[in-house]
């Protein structure tokens, strides 16, 4: 069988190499689609094919992908968490050492000069002053989301000298074990600001995570703090921060994210989203994702979703298996199992995982599904989506 793969943006050729020719056709103007592979092409007024079996985004956001809409379908969305992780941790230091030492604004102030080499030299001695900057050992960062950018950025400031605080009350096992020892766990959001001189955040957009940093946290920070955002734009209310750079009370906001209100703001660095624009990153996430993708597709083993559970299991050499996605109800697997048994065929290996409303299964069959038997497993109430693999 050949899977056919619609991208939506230009993807690595390293990734795309992870997708064998005589397995996989993938186009940007692929006709009925298996899956579809993108970066930040926005999905959500797009007419997504029935055909679709997954969806694997090569970065670690999914804002531009119907999350809900696909869940219901019983469609797994893919992304690359970690992929682009050491990209968005070089920024963020860099964002770090721009605000600290103002190096934006006296960069601007040079280039604005005028005059011969004398008058120049002049200006610089008389100007430098305006520019006076602050080091970062010793001051405080406060990382809000540990998982694996909040991690490496934490981890490395605390190469700086920083002292570092974190803030995850969902932080998995694995990252906790990647996070160095010395980085202080703040009990609250409130008690993170409140000792921090810096704060990063690194968590994903939703209804919890909008306007995080806000006008009632931001009074609780240090004077002359630093706010800096490579996560998403909403998470910052942006007019709580220029107004708090106009009284004063924050020293600079570095975002990924120009807007007309702070692109012209002194006070302010705005990059043209370039967190994880590098080579690097782009071919990292394009190999996880295809990676993934291709074993969804070839096996049913699900890694790396935002909406499904992890969910793998070795294949039995014979026999087919069934991937089946449905609502996390009770007696799902004893009603495929019922109907398995009244077909006489045996169960050779299962896994079920659960994910919040959604639960996935996987079953070894050491004989073929006739289609009969398959038609009535796909209608069951509550059954989402099947497949034969």
């Amino acid at each position: 069988m050949t899977f056919k793969i619609l991208t939506l943006n230009n993807i690595s050729v390293r990734g795309l190499e992870r997708l064998p020719r005589d397995r996989f056709e993938v186009a940007s103007d692929i006709g009925s689609p298996d899956a579809v592979m993108l970066r930040s092409a926005d999905m959500h007024r797009m007419a997504i094919a029935p055909t679709v079996l997954a969806v694997a985004r090569a970065g670690a956001g999914v804002n531009n992908i119907p999350v809900p809409q696909l869940s219901k379908r019983g469609i797994p969305v893919f992304n690359a968490p970690g992929a682009n992780a050491n990209a968005v941790k070089e920024l963020v230091l860099a964002g770090m050492f721009l605000a600290a030492r103002n190096i934006c604004a006296a960069y601007g102030y040079v280039r604005s000069l005028e005059g011969d080499d004398h008058g120049v030299e002049e200006a610089v001695e008389k100007g430098k002053k305006k520019y006076v900057g602050f080091e970062l050992p010793g001051r405080t960062l406060g990382v809000i989301g540990l998982g694996a950018i909040g991690v490496e950025v934490a981890n490395a400031a605390l190469g700086l000298r920083m002292k570092v605080l974190g803030y995850d009350p969902q932080i998995t096992v694995q990252r906790a074990w990647q996070l160095s020892s010395g980085v202080e766990q703040a009990v609250s959001l409130d008690d993170l600001f409140a000792r921090s001189d810096l704060i990063t955040v690194h968590v994903p957009l939703n209804d919890a995570t909008r306007s995080l940093v806000n006008t009632a946290r931001i009074r609780l920070m240090k004077q002359g703090g630093v706010v800096l955002n490579f996560s998403r734009a909403a998470i910052v209310d942006e007019t709580a921060v220029l107004e708090a750079l106009d009284a004063g009370k924050l020293h600079a906001y570095v975002c990924d994210f120009p807007t007309n209100s702070n692109r012209h703001h002194p006070r302010v660095v705005a990059l043209p989203h370039l967190g994880a624009s590098t080579e690097e990153a782009e071919e990292n996430c394009a190999v996880m994702v295809a990676d993934t993708l291709r074993e969804y597709l070839e096996h049913g083993n699900v890694r790396n979703s935002v909406n499904f559970p992890e969910a793998v299991m070795p294949r039995i050499k014979e026999g087919q298996r069934l991937a089946i996605a449905n609502d996390n109800v009770p007696n799902m697997v004893g009603q495929i199992s019922t109907c398995l048994a009244s077909a006489r065929l045996n169960i050779a290996d299962l896994l079920n995982k659960s994910r919040g409303e959604l639960a996935y299964t996987l079953i070894d069959i050491d004989a073929p599904v006739p289609a009969e038997v398959f038609a009535k497993l796909r209608a069951i109430e509550g059954v989402l989506s099947a497949r034969l693999i």
